[in-house]
């Protein structure tokens, strides 16, 4: 009967350390989500509040246009960032976010030339390109540009590269021709 004391209480135990572990570790996804996941979010929920193109356009206010994908890691990593330029400039400028995948914005992908991710273009009040960013860009690189959205256009856009996410052809999406890798 000792024997089968001690296997019983083995099972329970292994049963025990068993349940802890996994306890353990449902609560550690759960308290790291809102950090793992929370630039994913960010860009689905820039995607599902941005105002159309057009509205932007078209109500003399400078808009910040950015084109980017969900699944594209330099636009996880900036998010954050644009989430903050966002909150801060909000009021005074139109934020349209353009997700790449959507063949919706095909249009504005092929007469922006877009070719890498993010790419975030500066429009004055008037609706004239100003500034390109293609790639990763330090955040006060990009408020800087937006407070001098202000001034008179010039005329010359500039264009800003840096770490970007190429896209390419994909014979398999039929809707669009572009696809990212």
């Amino acid at each position: 009967m000792q024997s089968g004391n001690k296997e019983s209480f083995l099972n329970v135990s292994r049963k025990s350390i068993l349940i802890l572990f996994f306890t353990l570790i449902i609560c550690f996804v759960f308290a790291l989500k809102n950090t793992l996941f929370q630039t994913t979010f960010l860009l689905k929920e820039f995607g599902e509040l941005s105002i159309e193109p057009e509205i932007a356009f078209n109500n003399n206010k400078p808009t910040f246009l950015e084109f980017y994908a969900e699944w594209c890691e330099v636009c996880k990593e900036m998010a954050p960032k644009v989430a903050k330029i966002k909150d801060e400039y909000e009021t005074d400028i139109n934020f349209v976010f353009l997700n790449v995948d959507n063949p919706k914005w095909e249009k504005y992908i092929r007469i922006f030339n877009v070719n890498g991710i993010p790419q975030v273009n500066l429009f004055d009040k008037n609706a004239n390109l100003e500034v390109t960013f293609i790639g990763k860009q330090e955040e006060k690189t990009i408020k800087k540009s937006l407070d001098n959205l202000d001034q008179t256009y010039q005329g010359n856009s500039n264009i800003v590269n840096s770490e970007l996410s190429t896209i390419k052809k994909n014979t398999n999406y039929k809707s669009s021709p572009r696809s990212h890798s």
